[in-house]
């Protein structure tokens, strides 16, 4: 790959001769200043309504305005050397910076998710449970990246098998006790197999009974409970079925949500609890479910055992698949006026995919330059000689031909309307889409696989750089140029496009001006 880079340089710099600035939107901006989140964070607002946080999770941001300590660790894997990650100043935001010098050259994954409320109540590596052993996965620490108010951090990327627990937890709700939750998900990374939880879990990591679990859980599993559409849902692991209501099956007042970052809550007290959701980017939360206990025996009253997972169910069943960016459990049942003043802390924290708004509007003409140092003049394109997907240099002294192909029009994701998927400005009714993980323009045959091929869901840059573009049904795998061709691609893997060395550049694109 340093070969290739060294080769492209060259070839690049001799295309370069006599073109002229390539002009570009969306580019993404540096800051050297300083970041402060809100001076109020939301554990500050639950302990102002009575329900103080006795845990606080995230990779992302501090949970309280004065928190000035460690999100999260990391581990590399050139010399197991650990590092921890904290905030660019007190209540501020995560210090990615930190982590990508840490990890350069290497990879690395999250090994602790530290517990910001003081109790002690760490996450880390999940041990073996009854339904799986262990112990689980730890997250890829680059998977997740994202912006707050234009700040790189990362989240949390749980594929199948990946799993972080504490057993011996400090203030966590027993019993029939009150408390409340709330996570913030990537609404467009969920599965159908138990189970992407985050919360009240057993102690023991078996399955101890009816209602020994109160646990947020997100997806569309329609083993047990379901709410309307095709999901995901937000719905209740309440341990022997997920809850989308009183009902042990459909709800229908529990909506399929699936905004690109997804605010999640659920809460419990004495023979009630509730499920709230909405979009963590803008608006309010809406209430899904209030009401009675399922009225399956076991759950009225409660036996939650106060130990707290993330990403997989309470005995360990770890086969389903999600993206965690932040969350708390509170002692006591928050009030709603409580938890929409939550949100709106949320919402004013700027969560995005990429550091400004990139253009990715659908109806939006866009070309995507390639930022690898190679290739920042070479732009995404399809060949005329047949339907694969490549990327060459394109200048104002280009022909109209190589313009046009080099320009795309942002559609709807085909598969999931959140995401995106890019059809040929000059070729209409053409996608760019995979197959066998190259990429070619193909016109919608009207199938499920065609539209998940087609469909890619922008992420912040894997390199800090423009945006990232995820396929929906291989998560793991990005857009990424590799000697001048396309495909989607894991950062690292059997294929030779799965290489490690530039996989963050080569997987990384700026969203710009079209050039037809």
């Amino acid at each position: 790959m340093v070969f290739r880079s060294q080769l492209s340089g060259v070839k690049r710099r001799l295309l370069a001769m006599g073109t002229v600035l390539v002009l570009s939107i969306g580019v993404a901006v540096e800051t050297t200043a300083v970041s402060h989140a809100a001076v109020t964070g939301p554990c500050d607002i639950y302990a102002s309504g009575g329900t103080p946080c006795v845990a606080a999770h995230s990779t992302t941001r501090a949970l309280y305005g004065a928190y000035n300590g460690s999100l999260y660790q990391v581990r590399r894997a050139s010399d197991n050397a650990t590092s921890d990650i904290g905030v660019l100043s007190a209540g501020g935001f995560a210090n990615a910076a930190a982590q990508d010098s840490f990890c350069a050259n290497t990879t690395c994954v999250i090994t602790v998710i530290y517990d910001q409320s003081g109790r002690g109540n760490s996450l880390t590596q999940a041990p073996a449970g009854g339904a799986a052993g262990g112990p689980d996965n730890l997250a890829n620490a680059v998977a997740a990246p994202t912006f707050l108010s234009g700040h790189k951090a990362y989240g949390v990327f749980v594929a199948p098998g990946t799993g972080y627990r504490n057993d011996h937890t400090s203030g966590i709700a027993t019993g029939d006790q009150a408390e409340g939750e709330y996570a913030i998900f990537d609404g467009t990374h969920f599965g159908g197999a138990c189970c992407f939880d985050y919360g009240n879990a057993e102690t023991n990591n078996n399955d101890t009974g009816n209602g020994h679990m109160e646990a947020i859980y997100f997806g569309n599993s329609t083993v047990w409970g379901t709410g309307s559409g095709t999901g995901p849902w937000i719905m209740a692991d309440l341990e022997n079925g997920l809850f989308s209501g009183q009902n042990t099956k459909l709800n229908a007042g529990d909506p399929t949500i699936n905004h690109r970052y997804t605010t999640a809550m659920v809460k419990g007290t004495a023979n009630l609890w509730a499920i709230r959701g909405g979009d963590a980017q803008s608006g309010s939360v809406s209430t899904f479910y209030s009401g009675a206990r399922p009225s399956v025996s076991g759950y009225n009253p409660m036996h939650k055992e106060g130990a707290i997972i993330l990403g997989i169910g309470g005995d360990n069943s770890k086969s389903s698949s999600g993206t965690f960016y932040e969350g708390v459990m509170t002692s006591g049942y928050p009030s709603d006026a409580t938890e929409n003043s939550v949100q709106a802390n949320i919402v004013a924290a700027g969560y995005s995919s990429s550091s400004g708004s990139g253009g990715l509007t659908p109806g939006n003409t866009i070309s995507l330059r390639a930022t690898t140092a190679c290739c920042t003049s070479d732009y995404l394109r399809h060949d005329d000689a047949d339907t694969k997907v490549v990327i060459s240099a394109i200048s104002s002294g280009s022909s109209a031909t190589d313009k046009a192909d080099s320009t795309w029009i942002v559609r709807n994701g085909l598969a999931n309307s959140s995401c995106v998927s890019f059809e040929s400005a000059n070729v209409p009714g053409q996608y760019l889409r995979h197959y066998n993980y190259e990429l070619y323009t193909a016109g919608d045959d009207g199938t499920s696989i065609f539209a998940q091929d087609a469909t890619f869901c922008p992420k912040a840059g894997n390199n800090g750089q423009g945006s990232s573009f995820q396929s929906v049904n291989f998560p793991t795998k990005y857009i990424r140029h590799y000697s001048y061709t396309v495909y989607i691609a894991s950062n690292g893997g059997t294929n030779a496009w799965d290489s490690t060395n530039f996989w963050s550049d080569d997987t990384s694109w700026v969203v710009s001006a079209p050039w037809a």
